[in-house]
């Protein structure tokens, strides 16, 4: 087999495989044809940096928790984001807060 398959798209696996014309991955069960996978838009920092999936960030603004008495004070370091579609196109686990969505524009990214 001289051919190099792509990874997956949606969760970047190497194993995936070709069914007829469709490639298919084991991991999470997504199919795609090659050559069509749009390529997601480029989502930026606050001050214009380009941020990946597992990046870590700093939040800039004390962010109130809706349905919750908590806040996400300004410097709280947050690691291994993962971007995501919509309006809060990042979602991490913020300590002490849990589970939760951030827009990119309240956050920095930081070098480890």
């Amino acid at each position: 087999m001289s051919d190099i398959l792509p990874p997956c798209p949606e969760c970047a696996s190497t194993y995936t495989y070709q069914v007829d014309a469709l490639l298919n991955c084991p991991q999470c069960g997504h199919e795609w044809q090659p050559g069509t996978v749009d390529e997601a838009p480029e989502v930026r920092d606050s001050v214009g940096n380009v941020l990946r999936d597992g990046d870590t960030v700093t939040v800039i603004k004390d962010l109130k928790v809706k349905g919750s008495s908590a806040v996400v004070k300004v410097g709280t370091k947050v690691r291994g984001i993962r971007l995501v579609d919509g309006d809060h196109d990042i979602d991490c686990k913020i300590p002490g807060i849990g589970q939760m969505g951030l827009k990119s524009q309240f956050v920095k990214k930081v070098a480890d």
